[in-house]
């Protein structure tokens, strides 16, 4: 049976790392992005060539039409079609709006939003082709209930839930399904900011009683890969019962 291929977006660390080796462990060939941890990439390619696993590094800031292009180039010079692309890549900015400046506004907009515009623009004209494809996006709660001091983020994530929607009935007559993770408070790098106390806080919050990790998003991610056809345009929440 042919390999199938998926490529993950902002993959050298955290969840898009721990969708990376769960993709690898199943089998698919794995193409790996980050924008600016060359290192990481490089250690988790070489993580999962020793799996016995297949994998490419495409470098590039997925924020950018151009270096979008370029790693799509690449893509499609190695497999011809994505089977899988997830949308990953995002940053979170914390603060007042009132304190937000044009520049910070941007760089999450163009980060969280624009990299799955210009993702899904290249990804799937070969998938309509063929008839066949999936495009899932990490999302967050934020996205649908918002976030105190997250303004740049919620509305980033919210126009990513809309995107998703859209998407979804654009494709689902060629046969692409498109769904998103509204994932809650994972244990990754984005919450460095909290110290212990609001972290204890939190999770008290959480009806699950702890922040998820990233290894249960990605099963999430890997089992939307392969749900029914029939499943597409959903917002799904991954927020031990936060919201």
């Amino acid at each position: 049976m042919e390999k199938k291929n998926v490529l993950i977006t902002g993959s050298s660390r955290g969840i898009g790392r721990a969708c990376a080796l769960a993709f690898a462990r199943s089998g698919y060939h794995v193409f790996i992005n980050s924008s600016s941890s060359p290192g990481l990439l490089s250690g988790l390619k070489n993580e999962i060539l020793n799996m016995g696993a297949s994998c490419t590094c495409v470098p590039g800031d997925v924020s950018s039409s151009g270096q979008t292009a370029q790693i799509f180039e690449t893509v499609h010079r190695e497999c011809g079609c994505l089977d899988v692309l997830v949308n990953n890549a995002g940053i979170s900015h914390f603060g007042l709006l009132s304190e937000l400046s044009d520049e910070e506004w941007r760089k999450v907009l163009d980060t969280n939003l624009s990299s799955a515009f210009y993702c899904c623009r290249a990804a799937v004209p070969p998938m309509v082709s063929r008839k066949s494809g999936r495009i899932i996006n990490i999302s967050s709660m934020w996205g649908v209930s918002g976030a105190s001091c997250e303004a740049a983020y919620s509305a980033s994530k919210a126009g990513l839930n809309g995107l998703t929607k859209a998407l979804a009935k654009e494709l689902a007559p060629s046969n692409i399904q498109v769904n998103a993770l509204a994932c809650g408070v994972i244990n990754t790098a984005m919450n460095a900011r909290l110290t212990p106390e609001e972290s204890q806080e939190l999770a008290e919050e959480i009806p699950a009683g702890r922040f998820g990790t990233p290894e249960e998003a990605a099963q999430l991610v890997l089992m939307l890969a392969e749900a029914p056809s029939y499943m597409t345009g959903q917002i799904i929440g991954i927020d031990g019962g936060f919201l």
